[in-house]
């Protein structure tokens, strides 16, 4: 059951459920990266995340009915490249849905035409190791193949709807209720 101060008790939907989860994780920082496959196809994600350092896994997410799922669905190895703010359009680009999202962008075949854009701070290939639905999404896991890292460069997060950037911290003392 659902309930606040506003509005009586009442049992959760699946909208509210949805609204629910958008509204919250708004609020989580989240790095951009462009997943590619060959064909060429690729997609902007944040829900990339490594799996495990032994063996070398990654994973990410990508919705059932995305117009690259069928490529992402057929391919045995996929490229993620780590974007910095200097990516920002690349990421845009290849957010959106209906248009070429290679136009325009430098890229380089590598093996079995896996598509590697050549501006991104740094990027891994994996093989495909898992494919699973989850939900409304398929899970992709693979083991990292190879892996460069051209330059250093200030990451490229999405936070509350918007692409920002990630700066460090200064350590600062804890404080203490009193």
């Amino acid at each position: 059951m659902i309930a606040s101060e506003n509005r009586p008790a009442r049992s959760a939907t699946a909208v509210d459920a949805d609204d629910i989860l958008r509204r919250t994780l708004r609020r989580h920082a989240a790095g951009v990266t462009v997943i590619t496959v060959p064909g060429p196809a690729g997609f902007t994600a944040t829900s990339f995340t490594s799996v495990s350092l032994r063996p070398a896994l990654v994973s990410f997410y990508l919705g059932l009915g995305a117009s690259t799922a069928p490529a992402v669905q057929e391919a045995d190895r996929f490229a993620v490249h780590f974007l910095g703010t200097q990516n920002a359009e690349v990421a845009r680009q290849f957010a959106h849905s209906g248009v070429d999202r290679f136009e325009g962008v430098a890229w380089t075949e590598h093996e079995d035409g896996l598509p590697v854009l050549d501006e991104a701070p740094a990027w891994l290939t994996a093989r495909v190791t898992l494919r699973q639905p989850v939900g409304d999404h398929l899970l992709v896991v693979g083991e990292v193949e190879t892996g460069v890292v051209h330059q250093d460069a200030t990451a490229l997060v999405h936070h509350d709807g918007a692409f920002a950037t990630a700066h460090p911290l200064l350590p600062q003392p804890i404080r203490r209720a009193s």
